[in-house]
């Protein structure tokens, strides 16, 4: 017979700078999530983070779909604290620091033109 257990512990613990990592290693769920809405499957993500069990993955993934609003609430503020801080450094750039990120910017915007032809 098997032994259904009455909860089952989540793969995912809050670090000190208050980023969610998943199955203890430095995977963020920031990115599981990622690659899960860009359409990779379990399998891929964890392909792509061979640190983190396969199991933990539909783990994450299943909490996902039942608590999306929280997590998607969460992965939000995350992205606004990012833009913020990147705004900070940016702002403290050289000028050619400036250019050369711009410079860069031009590159990837041409490569995604070329990709999607």
């Amino acid at each position: 017979m098997i032994n259904i257990p009455q909860s089952v512990d989540l793969p995912m613990k809050m670090d000190e700078q208050g980023a969610i990592r998943v199955s203890g290693t430095g995977v963020t769920l920031d990115s599981v999530m990622a690659c899960y809405h860009q359409g990779d499957s379990p399998e891929d993500i964890h392909e792509g983070f061979p640190t983190v069990p396969l199991t933990d993955i539909y783990a994450v993934i299943a909490y996902y779909l039942a608590h999306q609003d929280e997590v998607d609430a969460y992965l939000e503020q995350r992205e606004r604290e990012s833009d913020r801080i990147r705004a900070e450094i940016e702002a403290t750039y050289t000028p050619d620091q400036k250019a050369h990120t711009e410079h860069l910017g031009r590159l990837l915007d041409q490569k995604h033109k070329d990709d999607s032809n």
